[in-house]
This record gives C-alpha cells, sequence and structure tokens, in this order.
C-alpha cells in the first residue's frame, strides 16, 4: 500500500500544502493562488484539496498529516522576548497575547477541526497530525529534494521556533543539526529592517531592496558593521538590539536606527531617493558576507563539497551567484520554494525519511520535476470556459503556434503564457508568464509600468535555453529556478561611455548594457532561469522557435501577475489579468486570444484596489 504524506504551512505567510506518496513529491501549492490574496496565511483548504485531486485520493486515505512548525517552542521564545524587554514591550505583548492564546496555542485542535471541516470526517477519525520543527522543515525542504547524497545544509530566514540562522549535516535519509543563530539575532530579520526602512513591505519587498542595490553605493558599510552587526570570520554574528523594534515592538527599527541613518523611513509609495539605493546597496554587501563566511565555515567542519539551501535568505539570488562563484562549494542546490511555503513540503519529506525512516536514493536530477507541481487545465477545459463566456479565440497546433509566437515577439508585442502545470514557488517558470523580446530596449519600462504597474526600477530575468547559457552569461551550472543572478557574458556586453559611467541612482536606468538590454541589469547582471527540454519541452520549444528566427535563445520571463496580485492560477484568473493590462496576446494551452479582438471594455481602475500593494 502507497503511503501519502501531506504537508501543511499556514497561519504566519505564504500558507501551502504538499503532497508526498511513498516519498516522491505529488503535489504542492500554495493558498494565495486559489484565495488570491498575496502571501496568504490562512488554513490552506484549497491548495490541500488541489493536492488530494491531484493524488486521487480522499482526506481519510491519507496516512499522516504534518505541520510544518512546533508552535508551544514558538510560544515560548514570545514570552522569553517579552520578559527580556519588560516592560518595553507591553503594547506589542498585548497586542499578541490574545491571537496566541486564542488560535496558536490551540493549534493542533484548530488545525483538526480545519481538517474535519475540510474533508468531512470525524476529528476522532482524522490521519495522525505530526508536527516538525520549523528549520527542520526548511532543512528537509533542501537536503531531501535534491539531488546529493551528502550534502552540507544552511537555513536562513527570519526566525523559526528559536532558530535563525541553522547547519546541518545531510546523509542518505538522515539530517544531523550541528549549530544554530538564534533570535533575535538574524540575518533575515536584519534585511527585513532595511526593507521597512526602505519604505517596502516585510516579507514581501525585500526582493524590491535587492533589486534596488546595483543603483547605490554601499556607502552605509562602516555605519552597520560598527553599530548594527558584530560579524566574526567564522559567519557568526550578534545584533545590536537597541537600533531595532522587532523584539518588543510593533515596527522593524528603533528611533536609534532613524539617528544613524539620518531621519525616518522612507514612506511607502513616496518617491525613492538616492539614500534608499545606498542603503539597500550597503545591506546587500552584508547579506553576502555573512553568507559566503557561513558557507566556509560550513565547508571546512563537514568537509562536503556540496551545499543546499532553504530559508527566506535563500531567495537573495544575488547573495546565491556569489556563493556559487566564490564559495567553496563545488554545488548548490536551492529549494526553489525557499520560504515558508516550502516549509510543507519538507515537513512532508521529513515524516517519510526521518519519522518513517525510508530510505532515500539521489538522482541525477533533484525531485522537485522543475517546480512545476501545481494545477494543470486542458485545452477542453480551457475551451469550455472560453466559449461559455463567449471570449474570441483561434486554436492552433503546437507548430503554427510557436511560429506565430515567435514573429510576434519578434515584433515587440508582450504576451501572456499560460500552459502546463502552476509553479510552486514565488517564481513563474514558464507556466504562468508574461514573456517579451530581450533584445527590445523598451521592453523593461513598458512591462514595468504598463503590464505590472510596478516601480520602473525592477529589473527582469532572461529564460534561457540551458545549453546555450554559458554562449550569453558566465555561467556553466543550470540554474533551473531563477534562484542565481549571473553576469551577462563580455562578447555580449556594450561599452559604456565615460559620461554613461559617470550616471548615479535611477538615472543608470536607461543606459542599453548589452545586445539584451531588457534582461541586463545596471551592474550587467541578470537573475537566470536555464530551461530544460526534459522539465518544461513546451516552454523550451518556444524559445528554441524565437532562437532560429532572431538567433537569440532566451526571452523575458516575468510573473503573470500585476503589482499586488498573486501569480494567477486559473484560466480566468490569466484572461482577467489579460484584460486589465496592456498585454496585446494572450496563450491558454493551444488557444491563442488577440487583445484587439476582444470585446471593447470601458478602462476601470477600480480593480487596483482588489490588491493590496506589495
Amino acid at each position: 500500500m502507497a503511503v501519502n504524506i501531506l504537508g501543511i504551512s499556514a497561519f504566519y505567510h505564504d500558507s501551502a500544502a504538499a503532497l508526498v506518496r511513498d516519498g516522491e513529491v505529488l503535489a504542492a501549492a500554495q493558498q494565495e493562488r486559489f484565495s488570491r490574496k498575496k502571501h496568504d496565511a490562512a488554513f490552506p483548504a484549497e491548495a490541500i484539496d488541489y493536492c488530494l485531486a491531484e493524488a486521487g485520493i480522499a482526506l481519510a486515505e491519507l496516512d499522516q498529516v504534518v505541520f510544518y512548525d512546533k508552535p508551544l517552542i514558538k510560544f515560548e521564545r514570545l514570552l522569553e522576548t517579552y520578559l527580556a524587554y519588560a516592560p518595553r514591550g507591553l503594547r506589542s505583548f498585548i497586542t499578541a497575547m490574545p491571537i496566541w492564546l486564542k488560535e496558536k496555542l490551540l493549534l493542533k485542535d484548530l488545525l483538526k477541526k480545519e481538517l474535519s471541516k475540510l474533508g468531512a470526517v470525524p476529528v476522532a477519525q482524522l490521519p495522525p497530525l505530526l508536527f516538525t520543527q520549523h528549520h527542520q522543515a526548511h532543512a528537509a525542504s533542501a537536503f531531501f529534494a535534491s539531488p546529493f547524497e551528502r550534502a552540507a545544509v544552511l537555513c536562513l530566514d527570519g526566525v523559526g521556533e528559536w532558530a535563525t540562522t541553522s547547519a546541518w549535516l545531510g546523509e542518505g535519509n538522515r539530517l544531523s543539526p550541528q549549530w544554530e543563530i538564534q533570535f533575535p539575532h538574524s540575518l533575515g530579520l536584519l534585511y527585513s529592517a532595511f526593507t521597512y526602512f526602505a519604505g517596502f513591505k516585510v516579507n514581501s519587498g525585500e526582493y524590491k531592496l535587492m533589486g534596488l542595490a546595483p543603483y547605490g553605493e554601499p556607502r552605509y558599510l562602516d555605519l552597520i558593521f560598527e553599530h548594527l552587526i558584530a560579524l566574526k570570520d567564522d559567519g557568526s554574528f550578534r545584533m545590536d538590539m537597541r537600533y531595532f523594534n522587532y523584539a518588543n515592538g510593533l515596527t522593524m527599527t528603533s528611533r536609534a536606527f532613524e539617528r544613524l541613518f539620518g531621519g525616518p523611513p522612507r514612506k511607502p509609495e513616496s518617491p525613492v531617493t538616492q539614500r534608499e539605493m545606498d542603503l539597500a546597496a550597503s545591506i546587500q554587501v552584508v547579506t553576502e558576507e555573512v553568507v559566503l563566511r557561513l558557507a566556509r565555515t560550513l565547508h571546512r567542519e563537514l568537509d562536503v563539497d556540496r551545499l543546499c539551501l532553504a530559508g527566506g535568505v535563500a531567495l537573495n539570488c544575488v547573495a546565491n551567484g556569489r556563493l556559487q562563484r566564490e564559495g567553496p562549494f563545488e554545488q548548490i542546490w536551492i529549494q526553489p520554494a525557499a520560504g515558508d511555503a516550502g516549509g510543507a513540503l519538507g515537513a512532508a519529506l521529513s515524516v517519510w525519511h526521518e519519522y518513517l525512516d525510508q530510505p532515500r536514493r539521489a538522482t541525477a536530477s533533484d525531485r522537485m520535476q522543475g517546480a512545476y507541481l501545481g494545477p494543470r487545465f486542458s485545452n477542453t477545459e480551457i475551451q469550455a470556459f472560453l466559449d461559455h463566456a463567449e471570449i474570441p479565440y483561434q486554436r492552433l497546433d503546437d507548430e503554427t503556434l510557436m511560429a506565430k509566437l515567435a514573429e510576434l515577439l519578434d515584433a515587440g508585442q508582450i504576451i501572456g503564457w499560460f500552459q502546463g502545470r502552476m509553479e510552486f514557488g514565488p517564481r513563474a517558470l514558464g507556466g504562468r508568464s508574461i514573456i517579451g523580446d530581450p533584445r527590445n530596449p523598451r521592453m523593461q519600462s513598458v512591462m514595468n509600468l504598463k503590464i505590472k504597474y510596478r516601480e520602473s526600477f525592477r529589473p527582469f530575468a532572461p529564460a534561457v535555453l540551458a545549453e546555450q547559457v554559458s554562449d550569453w552569461f558566465e555561467q556553466s551550472q543550470p540554474s533551473p529556478y531563477m534562484l542565481i543572478v549571473a553576469p551577462v557574458a563580455e562578447s555580449k556586453r556594450i561599452k559604456m561611455t565615460e559620461a554613461e559611467q559617470q550616471l548615479f541612482g535611477i538615472d543608470k536606468l536607461h543606459i542599453a548594457r548589452s545586445q539584451v538590454p531588457a534582461i541586463t541589469h545596471v551592474d550587467y547582471s541578470a537573475r537566470l532561469q536555464t530551461v530544460h527540454r526534459e522539465t518544461n519541452p513546451r516552454f523550451h520549444r518556444l524559445i528554441s522557435v524565437f532562437a532560429e528566427r532572431t538567433s537569440c535563445p532566451l526571452l523575458v520571463n516575468t510573473s503573470f501577475n500585476v503589482r499586488g496580485e498573486p501569480i494567477v492560477g486559473s484560466p480566468e484568473d490569466a484572461y482577467r489579468c489579460f484584460m486589465r493590462t496592456e498585454m496585446d496576446i494572450l496563450v491558454l494551452e493551444n488557444c491563442l486570444l488577440t487583445k484587439a479582438e476582444q470585446p471593447a471594455q470601458q478602462q476601470d481602475l477600480s480593480w487596483q484596489q482588489t490588491f493590496e500593494l506589495d
């Protein structure tokens, strides 16, 4: 009999569900894709329903359900923190305690109640409910899903129960904890503090800070190392908590932080100034230095040549790129759903390998199936939706469709591309993507302002044929999950004039730096996705046909959504997003929709209030 294990992450941010059968990952999805609420923290009922449907089983047929966190240990940390900072933490203590006492401490009962409701199963007949520790779930998602038999594992995030940084040794079906750094000293929360201070939203705006960094200079580096963080040679660190408010208050930074950096935090949605750019550049350098030192220590202590990464900080693809190029490890592998959503998957894999002691055999490829683990929609389902809504479309066979799309892309058209299974994790990887021609110098600004409705400085990623990646980038290893930043190859760069080199800040944005300006960041870097025939043959084919026409084996690839909206999950979501933006074409599997042929709609921007800005 097959063993089915459901992993759940919920109630903090990025709720998700994942289903593992006999150690194989069958399905995984975030709740936000169904609820349409970005970073949704609610119980992932619809994500669980999807996973069960994909596995073809009912809730009662599960062998185990596992949650990615131990709430009692987390509660202990909260209480100890409040006591340590008393009486200063009284206001946040009063804010947090009712929720903890009502819900979080009774989490086991709450989970059972929600599961019972979901499966129409009496609580007494539910499958056994287990709990992993937060960083254990992260480590399991990184190692057990990786292609390595033996590897060091580094988890970095805001905070789990107590751990903010943890090191592990993965061998076969076992994870051995090595050491950890505990709250309140946290690289993730340090980065989030700067995210907050720069006027972006914590737990969602960190990638904006990373994208902003190349526009600035690390002018605040000495201040950070002198006042905020004491960093040792081995990568361990302590933070001066006088500058932070997250342990005992309701904001991330304190008045002392404001005095140190010359004023209050930037107001959200106000103009980004050179100060924010320089702050971003400075904290990015600090983050990279900490990660590199920790990795070197782990390599020295464990004598292994492979490294796995998870936790929210592992989504910092600039640090990952440096770690790959300069670090001591021969290979690194990063869990594509590195944040809390991936904890659901890690918890399920941990139960299979560690709790049930089932063997694990490493294979040449990882176990994530390209991260294409979400729902798929057939042409029949899509056509039924389009016909019912009387939406004009053409159905084309693949050969005709690919040639037509290559022609449209070459002509500067922007295309919504919806096909195959939805991606698990924060990146669109050619299942739910918006694509364009990277050679077009206007593509970056048009996509940002007219399609995504977001800040002009935000960079776009290239999706490049895996077999040609080293022709265009200083990168030879696969990067299937868009988690590595690499330099554009020298041969593809355009040399800047002396006058252009003197430009500062956002003025750097409009200078074409390579033959593919739409995906070349101001520091000649790009966040790469290598596209593999084995995991996404259709997306690979589209890029190949575009390359045959243009000699350019890459496309701009950004997530199919507008700012503040989760990535689209269904054909209805995709059509809605298509009609609200200035996208030219929508492709739903083999159905092609042209904007000019759609029913004329009066411009209604009230939908922009639907999504809370990220």
